[in-house]
């Protein structure tokens, strides 16, 4: 299979590399039609850095002022990508003064002068629509002060890039890839003269990704939140330039604008961040409100799963599950296995997540943070509840697809008298150790306490004697598991109450206290928060509840509560304490 794809991706890149150079010789575009108000959001901070010559992508930071980045080593692919996919010009165009216009004039002519006859890596349907959408979102910024000659070559490169890309749209991967590539088509036919015969094409292929990515909940095959939210934002974008030039969508655009708002709603976390899954992050700050309030859709889902996870809301309390199979085939090479984990926002805060994604950071740190001792879950005897099979290429770099995954996860939420609950369960330890794992989670009308359970129960006759050849292996010392519980790092957390309880500060002055039943050890041990756009891993803690299961049956409970203030759960804390020594 590696070899396969790995010719696959040969093949590719060569037939880009020829349609590259084919575009060269189209006729240059003369001007603009009409251009698009830009919508991206940059970051004011990281344009200052680049303007600086701090170049940080992809977790890689290379010190070099007033040099181009072209004659710069690139250290790895994925520091390519993101060079060359042009995102950085909304942090330069946040800043918006001459020097930083200076150095986003020098580094795109230098671009066309090294890549624009179709060489070099940038030349892939994705890049490249990515790529157009930026060039013409900033077009004013670039040319304000530019010579002709100058002028008439980037015009000439924004024909050259949407001549390519309407030959190979189609060979972008699915997903985020094509949705990329589709909407930078759109934007340069609508958009460029000469480029007209581009955008009906690209308008109808849009709404035919649409119906085949886009499911009935409004969520992609990958699962991965923040990718979602991307490709609702090129929706949006794609819409509104359609819309301004007095085109109408594709129906199917449409009806997956609608599908995907109640779903990003749902994985909206109660501090306006997203659940961060499958390879997802948080999502850069203000983007999800803003491009909710440009759909002008206000609904939720009522009920049931979002994209395959569950939402407990209440008080000022989001909880957020996965509560479904983890992604399968292709679309499962960045997908973790985080089956069943779950994370925690009080107000603006995060207490409970999970590590994230360490794709940034190389390899080793990708493969860690995919693992289940990552999230914020039950893990068994060492062993992920999905393990990873053997690598292969896709999109320019080595993956590996989620193997021996969970299949059967089913769920159910329902309405306590004194709040809601979620309750499911996933077969992804039957197969090594005939255990079905199950959780419940009650999270209380006032969001101030969450009551949890985990089970490990063999079920069948063959998962019972799955699971007593396994006791055997271990000398019927019993199969350890962990419950790990992984803080933000802005929360303080110590033991309590001589080892029996963990107190957790929110920086916002919220106190939060983790209790267990039963004997077990409990310890407050070393985590890591994985984000982009930060050059290593930041330091954070994670409560870790350890036992071994020793029958057919095994439950632990646990709780999460909050105090009033300071002082209460303080008290709260020093009388239950008094009481322990009393009995």
């Amino acid at each position: 299979m590696a070899e396969r794809e790995s010719w696959q991706a040969t093949r590719t890149r060569l037939m880009n590399r020829f349609h590259a150079r084919l575009a060269a010789r189209a006729r240059p575009a003369t001007g603009f039609v009409s251009q698009p108000e830009p919508r991206t959001i940059g970051s004011f901070a990281r344009g200052r850095q680049l303007c600086a010559g701090n170049l940080m992508f992809a977790g890689h930071l290379i010190e070099a002022p007033n040099a181009l980045p072209w004659d710069l080593s690139p250290p790895d692919t994925a520091y390519e990508d993101e060079l060359h996919g042009f995102i950085w010009l909304d942090d330069l165009a946040a800043v918006g003064e001459p020097a930083t216009r200076k150095v986003a004039q020098a580094w795109l002519w230098g671009w066309i002068a090294r890549y624009g006859g179709g060489k070099g890596p940038g030349w892939t349907p994705e890049l490249t629509g990515r790529r157009l959408i930026r060039w013409i979102h900033h077009a004013i910024f670039l040319l304000r002060g530019q010579e002709s000659a100058l002028s008439i070559a980037f015009y000439r490169s924004l024909a050259q890039q949407t001549v390519f890309l309407g030959r190979r749209w189609h060979a972008s991967p699915p997903g985020l890839p094509r949705f990329e590539a589709l909407t930078g088509l759109i934007y340069a036919g609508l958009s460029l003269s000469g480029m007209e015969t581009h955008a009906e094409p690209a308008r109808r292929a849009l709404g035919a990704e649409c119906a085949r990515q886009i499911d009935a909940q409004g969520g992609l095959p990958t699962r991965n939140p923040e990718d979602l939210l991307r490709v609702f934002t090129l929706l949006i974008w794609a819409r509104t330039a359609l819309e301004e030039a007095d085109l109408k969508p594709d129906p199917a655009h449409l009806a997956a604008i609608a599908r995907i708002a109640p779903t990003l709603r749902t994985l909206r976390h109660s501090d306006g961040g997203l659940a961060r899954f499958h390879g997802g992050g948080r999502g850069l700050d203000g983007q999800l409100d803003q491009t909710l309030a440009a759909s002008g859709i206000r609904k939720f889902h009522a009920d049931g799963l979002a994209m395959g996870y569950a939402r407990l809301s209440a008080g000022r309390t989001s909880i957020l599950v996965d509560a479904a199979p983890p992604p399968v085939g292709k679309a499962s090479y960045n997908a973790h296995a985080s089956t069943l984990a779950f994370e925690l926002t009080s107000g603006r805060r995060p207490l409970i997540v999970n590590c994230g994604s360490g794709a940034v950071f190389g390899v080793d740190w990708r493969r860690a943070g995919r693992a289940t001792p990552s999230h914020s879950a039950l893990c068994l005897d060492g062993y992920s509840s999905a393990r990873l099979g053997k690598p292969g290429t896709i999109e320019r770099a080595t993956r590996e697809m989620l193997e021996d995954a969970p299949e059967k996860v089913p769920v159910q939420i329902s309405r306590a008298p004194d709040g809601l609950t979620f309750e499911g369960g996933h077969d992804g330890y039957v197969s090594t150790h005939g255990l079905t794992q199950a959780r419940s989670l009650a999270l209380t009308f006032d969001g101030r306490g969450v009551v949890g359970e985990d089970m490990l129960v063999a079920i069948e006759n063959a998962d019972k004697k799955r699971f007593d050849r396994r006791m055997d292996h271990v000398k019927l010392a019993g199969i350890p598991y962990q419950i790990r519980f992984h803080l933000h790092p802005d929360v303080d957390a110590e033991l309590d109450l001589g080892g029996a309880a963990v107190s957790m500060a929110l920086r916002s002055g919220e106190i939060w206290v983790f209790r267990h039943e039963g004997v077990m050890d409990l310890a407050v041990d070393p985590s890591v928060y994985l984000e982009k756009g930060r050059l290593r891993p930041r330091a954070a803690k994670q409560i870790v509840l350890s036992g071994r299961a020793m029958e057919y049956a095994t439950r632990i409970r646990w709780s999460l509560a909050k105090a009033q203030d300071t002082a209460i759960a303080i008290r709260d804390l020093a009388r239950d304490e008094t009481e322990m020594k009393t009995d």
